[in-house]
C-alpha cells in the first residue's frame, strides 16, 4: 500500500492530488477515481488487506444505478446527471474499476466508508462523461444513507450468490450422489455404528442418505432466501425514510429487482431491517448445516476408501495426484480433505456472522461488512468445493464389490436375524465364539452344535445369513 501520510517523502508530490472534505485536505493518488473520504478510510483501516467481495461491489453499484433512475424520474436530480450516474454504475456493475475500491473489510461497522467509496468513484466517472460536476453526496447518494444502502448491497449479493452459485452446485452434487445410489442399490457392505461392526446395508442406501442430506440442505437455503431477499433500502438513516420522496422505496426496489432479476422485496418493517441482520444469521445457519453434512459425507468416503492394504478398502477413490514427498506411490483423498477444510471455514464464518449479527444497537447493526464478506466467502467456497467433490471424487468412485461383501459377511452382527429362531442370548454366544475363534458366524453356529441339535436347520441358516436380504425389512 502506498504511504500517503502527511510528511511522507517516499513518493514525489506529482503522484498525488489534493482533495477536500468536511475535515480538511487529503492527499489522494493522482489517478484514483475515489476522493477524500475513501483515502481517509484507506489510512484508517490498514488491517487485513482484504476489501469487499466483488459481488458486493457490483451489488452496491446496481443499487446506485436504481437510485439514480428513480431520483431522475422523481425530479430529485437532473435527467442528464441521472443518466451519467447510471452509465458509470453500469461500468462498475460490469466488473470495471474494481481496483478503485481499496477499503479494508474491517472498517466502520455501517459500511459508510465503502458507500462513500462507491459514491466518489461513480461521481468521478459521471463527471468525466457529463463534463460538469456530479457530487458524490448530493447526486449519487441522493435519497439514500449508508445505513440502508450498504446492508441492502449485502442482501442483494448474498441472494444472487445463493441462487446463481450455491443452489446449482448443490443440485449437481445431489444428482451425482443419487446416480451412485441407484447404480449401487444391490451392492452390500458392512454397516457400522460407533465405528464398530453392525448389520449390513447397501452402498445404494448409504449414498441415498448422503443425497438426502444435500437435498435437505438445499431446502434450508431456499427457506432462508425470502428473508435474505427482503431489503431495507429506502429507510435511510434510522429506518424512518427521512430525506426520501414518497414512494421512493417501492420504486427503487422495483427497479433494482428488475435490473438484477432477483426476488428482492421491501422490508416489511424498516426498523427491524436496519437494526437487525437476522435474515443473514438465518441463512448462515443453513450454510453451517451444509458444512456439517458435507463433513459427515467426506469422512465416510475417506473411511470407505482407506487403505489400500490396511484400511477398509471398500471404495476406490480416484487418484488425482501423488500424496507424499517421501513415500513413493502413496495417493491421498485430496478433494474430500479440501472440502473438510472448506467446512471448517464455513463453520467459523457462521460463528462470525452470529456474533456480528448480535451487534445491532438500537437502529443499526454495526458489523455489517464482516457479515457480508463472511457470507459471500462461505457461499463461494461451498459452491466451488461441492462441484469438485461431485466431479472429481463422487463421480469416479468404484466399489470393491468382493472385498466389501466379504467384510459384510465377516461381521459378527449378521447373527442378528437368528435372534428370532434361537433367541438373543444364544445368538450373542455365537457372535462371541465367532470373534474369539476367528471363524464366520455360519461356522460358529455349526461348531457350537445348533444345527446338530436341531435348534436351527441348514435352510434357516442359509436364509438368515443372506447379507443382501438383511438390508431390507421382512427377513
Amino acid at each position: 500500500m502506498v504511504d500517503t501520510s502527511p510528511g511522507s517523502d517516499s513518493s514525489s508530490a506529482d503522484e498525488f492530488r489534493i482533495e477536500h472534505d468536511t475535515m480538511g485536505e487529503v492527499r489522494v493518488p493522482r489517478d484514483a477515481l475515489y476522493a477524500a473520504q475513501t483515502q481517509r478510510a484507506v489510512e484508517n483501516f490498514p488491517i487485513s488487506g482484504r476489501g469487499l467481495e466483488p459481488a458486493q461491489i457490483q451489488a452496491l453499484a446496481r443499487i446506485k444505478r436504481a437510485a439514480a433512475i428513480v431520483n431522475g424520474e422523481m425530479g430529485i436530480i437532473d435527467a442528464d446527471v441521472s443518466a451519467a450516474i447510471v452509465s458509470a454504475a453500469d461500468e462498475v456493475a460490469g466488473g470495471s474499476h474494481h481496483e478503485h475500491f481499496p477499503i479494508d473489510v474491517y472498517q466502520t461497522g455501517s459500511g459508510t466508508s465503502s458507500n462513500m467509496n462507491m459514491n466518489e468513484v461513480l461521481a468521478a466517472l459521471a463527471t468525466a462523461s457529463l463534463g460538469k460536476p456530479v457530487h458524490p453526496n448530493d447526486h449519487v447518494n441522493a435519497s439514500q444513507s449508508s445505513n440502508d444502502v450498504f446492508p441492502t448491497s449485502v442482501h442483494v449479493a448474498v441472494t444472487g450468490a445463493l441462487l446463481a452459485e450455491l443452489i446449482p452446485a448443490l443440485e449437481h452434487l445431489a444428482e451425482v450422489l443419487e446416480a451412485k445410489a441407484g447404480a449401487w442399490k444391490g451392492l452390500v457392505k458392512a454397516g457400522r455404528t460407533h465405528l464398530m461392526d453392525a448389520t449390513p446395508v447397501t452402498f445404494g442406501q448409504e449414498f441415498a442418505g448422503y443425497a438426502r442430506q444435500i437435498r435437505l440442505g438445499i431446502e434450508r437455503v431456499r427457506t432462508a432466501l425470502p428473508r435474505v431477499a427482503e431489503v431495507p433500502l429506502g429507510g435511510t438513516a434510522t429506518g424512518t425514510g427521512i430525506n426520501t420522496p414518497l414512494g421512493f422505496p417501492q420504486k427503487v426496489i422495483r427497479v433494482l429487482a428488475d435490473d438484477t432479476g432477483l426476488p428482492i422485496t421491501e422490508a416489511l418493517d424498516h426498523f427491524e431491517a436496519q437494526g437487525a441482520r437476522d435474515g443473514l444469521v438465518d441463512a448462515s445457519g443453513a450454510l453451517r448445516t451444509l458444512a456439517v453434512s458435507l463433513t459427515k459425507i467426506c469422512n465416510d468416503i475417506r473411511w470407505m476408501g482407506s487403505g489400500p492394504n490396511t484400511g477398509l478398502g471398500e471404495l476406490h477413490i480416484p487418484d488425482l495426484q501423488p500424496g507424499s514427498s517421501i513415500m513413493p506411490g502413496k495417493v491421498n483423498p485430496v478433494i474430500p480433505e479440501a472440502v473438510l477444510m472448506v467446512c471448517a471455514r464455513v463453520i467459523g464464518n457462521d460463528a462470525t456472522v452470529a456474533w456480528a449479527g448480535a451487534s445491532g444497537l438500537f437502529e443499526l447493526n454495526v458489523a455489517i461488512p464482516v457479515m457480508g464478506s463472511s457470507m459471500l466467502e462461505s457461499i463461494r467456497i461451498l459452491a466451488s468445493s461441492t462441484r469438485l467433490l461431485a466431479n472429481r471424487t463422487v463421480d469416479g468412485l468404484r466399489v470393491n464389490e468382493e472385498h466389501a461383501r466379504a467384510l459384510a459377511e465377516s461381521s459378527p452382527s449378521i447373527v442378528t436375524p437368528l435372534n428370532r429362531i434361537i433367541g438373543y442370548e444364544a445368538a450373542a454366544k455365537i457372535a462371541k465364539h465367532s470373534v474369539a475363534q476367528k471363524m464366520t458366524v455360519r461356522e460358529a453356529v455349526v461348531d457350537l452344535g445348533y444345527v446338530e441339535r436341531g435348534e436351527i436347520t441348514e435352510d434357516q441358516l442359509d436364509a438368515g445369513l443372506d447379507v443382501l436380504r438383511m438390508t431390507a425389512p421382512g427377513l
